[in-house]
């Protein structure tokens, strides 16, 4: 079968499908939505058949004719193996840029600390962080590699588990000595405690309630807590002695060893049900600059948690 001369009309036709918007494809290809409209209309002139069902004034929104809504996975399959060849000749060794996914919190806690690690082994590659709190489509933005938190299981992505985690409460050492009271669980109902709602999103996240449910505390009705959405900043409200917070193992690692937070009721074991995972395309694995990486990710993890902390 014959292709059209440009691959041009091709791809704005899988913009304005996935958009649902001239205007929007438009922005995405750097031209007009009178360019990408005229593109669109050159590739039904060719195909004999209409593309978008037209007529209705004032929808806000393109929609599809059956027979494009049919075709349109196989033609952004192509597009995604288009693209993956030029990657695949672009990156024949480690060096240019690698894009990197990971949450703010875990960037700013776990990986910033330690990319010097990385730069140091593969100096001739720059990564790009691209810090989201949602998960980001690694085909539409170009994602090479990511560290997500859940379950493990992403459509179209291949998961290694990279971190197991632990919960527990933590708090600063000042605010230890000054509230000496903190003997046994029970003392927590006291206290302000510190929540973490960036992980409501998670079902099956350990709470304050869970926590100290399994620590045998049955009187939780009078809480007081600070709400913080991000993971980051509950540990640094919480090395700055605002409170007490039930700290995730991951984030909290580098602040207990240096001794800026300390683990309270160390003898109490929360495992979370969650864990890190390096994610990436399947198709994309012996990218060497992506498998480099990943390496070096499970390394690190690997030997990140060996060092000894603070504990009470």
């Amino acid at each position: 079968m014959k292709l059209p001369v440009h691959l041009n009309a091709l791809r704005a036709f899988e913009a304005s499908a996935r958009h649902q918007s001239f205007s929007a494809a438009a922005a995405e290809l750097n031209v007009t939505p009178a360019a990408v409209g005229q593109l669109v209309r050159t590739l039904e002139d060719w195909l004999g058949a209409p593309l978008f069902v037209r007529g209705t004034s004032g929808r806000a929104r393109l929609l599809l004719t059956d027979a494009a809504e049919r075709a349109l996975p196989d033609i952004r399959a192509g597009f995604d193996r288009l693209a993956l060849g030029l990657e695949k000749l672009l990156d024949s060794s480690t060096n240019g840029v690698l894009t990197v996914a990971v949450s703010p919190a875990f960037a700013a806690k776990w990986l910033l600390p330690r990319i010097e690690h990385f730069q140091a082994l593969c100096p001739d590659t720059d990564v790009r962080l691209d810090t989201n709190l949602k998960p980001v489509d690694f085909v539409a933005q170009r994602v090479d590699i990511g560290v997500r938190y859940g379950t493990g299981q992403w459509p179209g992505l291949t998961a290694e588990k990279l971190l197991d985690e632990e919960v527990y409460p933590v708090c600063s050492p000042q605010l230890l000595r000054e509230h000496s009271r903190l003997q046994k669980p029970d003392d927590l109902a006291q206290e302000m405690l510190i929540h973490d709602l960036s992980m409501d999103s998670h079902t099956g996240f350990p709470t304050w309630e869970a926590w100290l449910k399994k620590a045998g505390v049955t009187d939780t009705t009078s809480l007081r807590g600070m709400q913080i959405n991000n993971s980051a900043a509950v540990l640094q409200a919480t090395i700055e002695g605002r409170g007490i917070a039930l700290a995730r193992s991951v984030m909290a690692h580098d602040d207990l060893a240096s001794g800026r937070l300390v683990r309270l009721f160390p003898h109490i074991s929360f495992t979370s049900t969650l864990a890190y995972y390096v994610v990436y395309r399947p198709e994309c694995s012996s990218l060497p600059k992506l498998a480099t990486f990943r390496d070096w990710l499970l390394t690190e993890a690997a030997s990140a948690h060996h060092e000894p902390f603070s504990q009470a």
